[in-house]
């Protein structure tokens, strides 16, 4: 069973950066798959971005192309979720996924296997 642990939220201003982190155990990190997906107050769970076993292929979703970029250690047995230029529409708990094939691809929930409790971020405005 895997567990995943986020950190790294918080509260920032128009414009800045946080950077998060999850923190797999309990696995092979570096045979799986790794995303993160946000739910904005009164929204769905959403697809953000994902990162195959390898780090060798990305995808993020249009919203946060550009400003958003996602990385792995496989060594560290972590994720991280680079957030630059945010926006108050970036305001959501952010969750850590992960999924068994390794390939990172998928965009909806049940794609994913695993998942943390989320981490809070707010953007003010």
């Amino acid at each position: 069973q895997v567990q995943l642990v986020e950190s790294g939220g918080g509260l920032v201003q128009t414009g800045g950066s946080l950077r998060l982190s999850c923190a797999a155990s309990g696995g092979s990190f570096s045979d799986l798959g790794m995303g993160w997906f946000r739910q904005g107050p009164g929204l769905e769970r959403e697809f953000v971005s994902s990162i195959s076993w390898s780090g060798s292929s990305s995808y993020y979703a249009d919203s946060v192309k550009g400003r958003f970029t996602i990385s792995r250690d496989n060594a560290k047995n972590t994720v991280y979720l680079q957030m630059n230029s945010l926006k108050p529409e970036d305001t959501a708990v952010y969750y850590c996924a992960a999924e068994g094939a390794g390939w990172g691809f998928g965009q909806k929930e049940s794609d994913w296997h695993y998942w943390g409790q989320g981490t809070q971020v707010t953007v003010s405005s």
